[in-house]
This record gives C-alpha cells, sequence and structure tokens, in this order.
C-alpha cells in the first residue's frame, strides 16, 4: 500500500508499505477521504510542538472497514467510519475525571503515532464512530474538526445568552461559528484574510472584523455596547490577540477559550483576570464528542460542504500542502482522496 510521509520538515514522500495486521481488538480500515489540518501544516513546516518524526500523518479520516478483529462488536465489514484519533491510558487522573483528551500519555494519530496519509490503517475498536452510507467521503472527513467545535462549546459553556468573540475565521473559527449561531448567540468573528471574513459574514457572524484596517478594541466595544464579550474564543495562535483578548475585550466573569498552541512567552497583568473574575480556559482535542456531531450531520445543522474547498489525490500531498500554503485566502479546507 502507499503512505504519505513527512520525513522531516518541508520533505513530504510517498512510500510503499505492507497493510498493517490488526489485532483481535482492531479493525483494518481502508482509508477513503483525509482533511489536512492546521496541526498538519505545523508538522509539515516543523512548527508543531507535539510532532516526532518521520510521520504518516492525518488525524482526520473517515473510510470503510475491510477487515475486524475476533473481539470487535460495534463493527462489521463494509461499515463507514469516521475516527476519533485520541488515544488514551484510561487511568490516570485525567482520565478518571473524564478529560482522556488530555490523558498524561496521550497519543493523536496522525502526530504521535500514524495517521490516515495510508491506504489501510489498523484502528482501536473504541475509536470508531458509525456514519450513514449516504455522506460523502469528503464530507465526512470534515466531523473531525467538528468534534474540536463541539469540544470548545462544552468547555466555553456557550449559551444563546451569550455575546460571543471567535478571534481567526480559518476552518475550525468558523465551525465555532457555525455552532454558536446554531446555539442561537450573538457573534463577531476577528481576521485579517478578507475572503474569509467573507465567508463568515454568509455563514451569519452578526459582525465581521478586518484586524488589519479596523481599530479592534473600538468596533468591539460598539458590538458590546461597551460591555466586552461574556465568551472569547480564540484560534490564531497569534500572542498578542490573546494578550488583548484577556486585557480588553472580555466582560466581567467573562469566559476566554484558548485554542491556539503557541510556545511564545508573553506578559499578562493578573490584576485584569482578577478584577474581572475572568476564566482562562484551555481547550485541546476532543473529548467523545463525535456522536454528538454525526446527530448534527444527520439533522443538517452545520454547513460541512462551506468549508471544503479543494481536493487533491493523496498521493499528491505535497502538492496540496503547497496550494495551501500559497492560497490562504482561498483555501479553507483541503481533504485528500483515495
Amino acid at each position: 500500500m502507499k503512505a504519505v510521509i513527512v520525513e522531516e520538515p518541508e520533505k513530504i514522500s510517498v512510500v510503499e508499505r505492507e497493510i498493517p495486521e490488526i489485532t483481535a481488538n482492531q479493525v483494518l480500515l481502508k482509508v477513503k477521504a483525509a482533511g489536512i489540518c492546521g496541526s498538519d501544516v505545523g508538522i509539515y513546516h516543523g512548527k508543531n510542538a507535539f510532532a516526532t518524526y518521520p510521520r504518516v500523518v492525518g488525524h482526520e479520516f473517515v473510510g470503510e472497514v475491510v477487515k475486524v478483529g475476533a473481539n470487535v462488536k460495534n463493527a462489521i465489514v463494509g461499515d463507514h467510519i469516521a475516527v476519533d484519533p485520541v488515544v488514551s491510558c484510561g487511568h490516570c487522573y485525567a482520565c478518571k475525571i473524564g478529560h482522556h483528551n488530555v490523558c498524561q500519555s496521550v497519543n493523536v494519530m496522525g502526530v504521535h503515532r500514524d495517521g490516515g496519509y495510508q491506504e489501510y490503517v489498523a484502528v482501536d475498536q473504541d475509536q470508531l464512530n458509525q456514519i450513514s452510507k449516504d455522506i460523502p467521503w469528503e464530507i465526512a472527513a470534515t466531523i473531525e474538526p467538528y468534534s474540536i467545535g463541539a469540544q470548545v462549546a462544552h468547555r466555553g459553556r456557550l449559551t444563546s445568552e451569550d455575546t460571543v468573540l471567535i478571534c481567526g475565521a480559518g476552518p475550525i473559527g468558523l465551525i465555532i461559528l457555525q455552532v454558536a449561531k446554531m446555539k442561537g448567540a450573538k457573534v463577531a468573528i476577528l481576521d485579517i484574510v478578507e475572503s474569509r471574513l467573507e465567508k463568515a459574514k454568509q455563514m451569519g457572524a452578526d459582525l465581521v472584523v478586518n484586524g488589519k484596517t479596523t481599530d479592534i478594541v473600538d468596533a468591539m466595544e460598539r458590538f458590546t455596547n461597551g460591555e466586552g464579550f461574556n465568551l472569547i474564543y480564540e484560534a490564531t495562535g497569534n500572542v498578542k490577540i490573546l494578550q488583548t483578548c484577556i486585557q480588553k475585550l472580555p466582560s466581567q466573569a467573562g469566559r476566554i477559550v484558548v485554542l491556539g498552541f503557541s510556545t511564545v512567552e508573553f506578559p499578562i497583568r493578573q490584576v485584569d483576570i482578577m478584577s474581572k473574575e475572568l476564566e482562562i480556559i484551555g481547550t485541546r482535542l476532543n473529548n467523545y464528542r463525535f456522536p454528538e456531531v454525526i446527530h448534527w450531520f444527520k439533522e443538517g445543522k452545520v454547513q460541512p460542504k462551506e468549508i471544503v474547498t479543494n481536493t487533491f489525490h493523496f498521493t499528491d500531498a505535497d502538492k496540496a500542502f503547497k496550494y495551501n500554503d500559497e492560497n490562504l485566502d482561498k483555501v479553507l479546507k483541503i481533504i485528500l482522496t483515495f
């Protein structure tokens, strides 16, 4: 079989590998589609703090079951599956209190272990999520990024009463926008790419702000009538934006959910957090959110077609990554097809 490997930063190769053997608790999945995520791009460029090399990347992938282990009870040959890429130990403190996504030894397919950019993958039965055969593979591959939207909604306690700011109108920001509007919140979204802001407007954003051309603080104060945002999602990874989110944009008792994972240190003032009794909330991966998202897809509550902008055959992954880098104003989500 063929597999796409990031051998080292900036170097992608297509190699031949043996089809993996499965254990009694695994299925063999024939991969049908896989998304390119910002974290995959980070691995490609050597800017992902969690990745190891060489690595078959890809954590947003779906496929068809072609072989089933003897102990597997939740899948049969022919099933269409969305794979939850998060693998945890089940017995550390985080796992015991229901946060398996931040298990002390968490493994993510495509980051810590080989992922979905290969024709066949062995997958543990605990990671399998049944999906309808009516969903096109390219659309089904977006279930994982939508699970991030579900996770951050949970972490931020998002409600219809909230006035929300989303920093970043990339794929994840637009997914969070869809989730926030689905739940009835009032939403502003910030970016510097005009085409992405235009897409956000089309998808129901109540305010779009271009940080290059607009005074952010002034625009946000007017939007919130001077009260600030109850809930802020920082999805750019830009520490200066996070600093502004903490110091100037939240309401009293506001919540700030941090999705970015920059390793850059930056100064913050304790008084800004203490005086408003802010909550600074980390969020990582997803915590068993696939069933919720699959229900959204089934009920038509979200618009996954709106974020899929391009498809490439998986053996052209190098071209896909380069196209992504060179066309930020055109690309939202690239799907690799098999």
